[in-house]
């Protein structure tokens, strides 16, 4: 559609789409990038998993959860034993999970589920923002060996 002017020169009405494009293009790859992030959550990792051990300079607080439900938190030789309804509290007045806002998790594959979610909301409440979970690492398959069925 061209329009006419006073003097003689045509002006194209026509949409430019490239730019339209280019910006839905880099739309579609930001929505495809952090997309996986806003669906993550929690890091849940089942007993064995296959990943690569974290690497750290120094020694992580470990919260443990033993098969009969006894709750033991720190690491190396003198771990302390917890209660439950402890737990929040403990950890409130730690002074390093205040600081680190981070712990790991350790649970007894046999453990319920919903003892480990209770004991992971007490956590949440305790202010801690990073919880990661320590699991076993799988051994690797021999080649040509079917993969394991879930149990």
């Amino acid at each position: 559609m061209a329009l006419s002017g006073g003097s003689g020169r045509t002006t194209l009405a026509d949409i430019n789409v490239t730019p339209l494009v280019d910006v839905m293009l880099v739309l579609l790859i930001i929505f495809m990038v952090t997309a996986p992030l806003i669906q993550q959550g929690v890091e849940v990792k089942l007993p064995e998993a296959r990943a690569q051990p974290v690497k750290s300079e120094e020694e992580k607080l470990v919260l443990s959860v033993k098969a009969d439900r006894s709750i033991w938190l720190g690491t190396g030789d003198a771990p302390a034993r917890l209660s439950l309804g402890e737990l929040e509290q403990r950890l409130r007045a730690n002074a390093r999970v205040r600081q680190d806002q981070q712990l790991y998790l350790m649970a007894d594959r046999t453990l319920p589920y919903g003892y480990v979610v209770e004991v992971m909301a007490a956590v949440q409440r305790a202010g801690v923002q990073n919880l990661g979970m320590i699991t076993n690492p799988t051994p690797p398959r021999p080649s040509g060996a079917p993969a394991r069925e879930r149990q």
